[in-house]
């Protein structure tokens, strides 16, 4: 039976590693560039303002419509004339053809087709600026989460190293205690310390797990989707200032960028409600072609077959007076939204302007904090080297050598969180700077 069971696991183990593939970090953002569903929304609304864009010289052109229509009748008429004399006819056939060609052609309104024009093209760049933000938030998204696997995956590492370090520190309870040498409280205490590091693996796999699914979420991949993250560390630079960060921001950053984007198309609202104001002239032409029919009548003079066709053109003119103060209206709204994109520009640039500086700082303190977590490291391993050798040999007790082995835990899993705390303040650099993607 045991054969069995293990030949299960076994088969188990080599079909999921069969099945797992390297993710990179590269794969991972460019996944997440082509499926994520916010890109694509971002891409869509931006599709459409190039469409009309593209169609914005056509505005400049004459409409030009055709109409057609047929009519029959079947009529019944009576008619009783001046001098007392009577006419009446029933089921009196006639039918009608009629045709229209109408040209109509806008030569001034205020120059509001010229501003329309220039609005769709800020709308375009605008829809431009949008996906690169979107773009931009999303591989920072995909950035933390990947990091985050590995950040993970690394304390899984340190966890395993505690354990095969609780083993030995087991079978050297074990030793004295079989020898005489050693207390019981410490050999139950070795494994006690074992147990609760094997527990807090397997919650840490459970982690990692959560950790991938988000990542999938991300990616619009299947949640079950499984695979191992090609990093298994965490490499950040560590050449950044913050002048260089801050320089330039109000030319690269998106958010800033769409605001200064969104006070140019409030401008132009703007010129096209003050446009409202003048007349619109417009040139007028149709050709029109109208035919009669009538099988009989019941009046001498009424003809029994009417044509008329002919071309007709000439000017327009459109000129507002009065239309109860509604275009002042509209221009003062369109006055104060100006006023209002200007707002929202100043206090974007206060609120980026705080993230730059607290990222920053999170950066810096990251850093600082690593490079002594790093020197600490080297103290603490130096530390439980001597406190097992110690403890080998009898001179130490196994209180010592358990709190040397505590302490490397702990250094372990601060430093893993000090290079993953520097990583993430370097990408959110990165993202309010606007250099993740170019």
């Amino acid at each position: 039976m045991k054969k069995i069971v293990s030949a299960f696991f076994c088969f188990a183990s080599l079909t999921a590693t069969a099945q797992l593939r390297q993710l990179t970090l590269n794969e991972a953002i460019a996944t997440s560039l082509q499926n994520n569903y916010n890109i694509l929304l971002a891409q869509t609304d931006a599709s459409l303002a190039a469409l009309d864009r593209s169609y914005a010289d056509f505005a400049f052109l004459p409409t030009l419509n055709g109409t057609a229509g047929i009519l029959w009748n079947s009529n019944n008429q009576k008619q009783v004339l001046a001098d007392g004399s009577k006419r009446e006819r029933s089921d009196i056939k006639s039918n009608a053809i009629n045709s229209s060609l109408n040209l109509n052609w806008t030569l001034f309104d205020g120059l509001r087709m010229f501003i329309n024009r220039d609005r769709l093209g800020q709308l375009e760049q605008l829809g431009e600026l949008q996906i690169k933000a979107q773009v931009i938030n999303t591989v920072a998204d995909v950035m933390q989460l990947y990091y985050d696997v590995v950040r993970q995956q690394q304390q899984l590492a340190a966890l395993e190293e505690q354990m095969r370090l609780s083993e030995e520190r087991l079978k050297l309870a074990q030793y004295k205690f079989d020898v005489g040498t050693g207390a019981k409280p410490d050999l139950l205490q070795a494994q006690i310390d074992l147990n609760g590091q094997r527990s807090a693996a397997l919650t840490q796999q459970t982690a990692i797990i959560k950790i991938k699914e988000q990542l999938n979420q991300l990616l619009v991949l299947p949640l079950e989707t499984d695979f191992l993250v090609a990093d298994t560390t965490i490499e950040y630079n560590d050449t950044l200032t913050l002048d260089a960060v801050r320089s330039g921001i109000n030319a690269t950053n998106p958010e800033l960028l769409i605001a200064q984007k969104n006070i140019e198309i409030a401008n132009l609202d703007l010129r096209v409600r003050r446009a409202e104001r003048f007349p619109v002239l417009q040139f007028n032409s149709a050709y029109n072609f109208n035919r009669s029919n009538n099988v009989t009548v019941i009046n001498p003079f009424q003809p029994l077959f009417n044509r008329l066709h002919g071309l007709n053109y000439g000017f327009s003119a459109t000129v507002p007076i009065f239309n109860a103060f509604n275009n002042r209206r509209l221009t003062k709204a369109a006055e104060i939204n100006v006023r209002a994109q200007q707002l929202l520009l100043d206090q974007s640039r206060i609120t980026i302007n705080t993230s730059v500086v607290n990222a920053w700082r999170d950066y810096d303190l990251s850093k600082r904090t690593l490079k002594l977590e790093e020197d600490n490291m080297l103290l603490v391993r130096e530390n439980l080297f001597i406190a097992r050798e110690r403890y080998r040999l009898g001179i130490t007790t196994f209180i010592e050598l358990r709190e040397a082995q505590q302490s490397l835990s702990d250094a372990a899993f601060r430093l893993i969180q000090a290079r993953y705390n520097t990583k993430v303040a370097e990408i959110e650099l990165m993202r309010l700077r606007g250099e993740l993607v170019r």
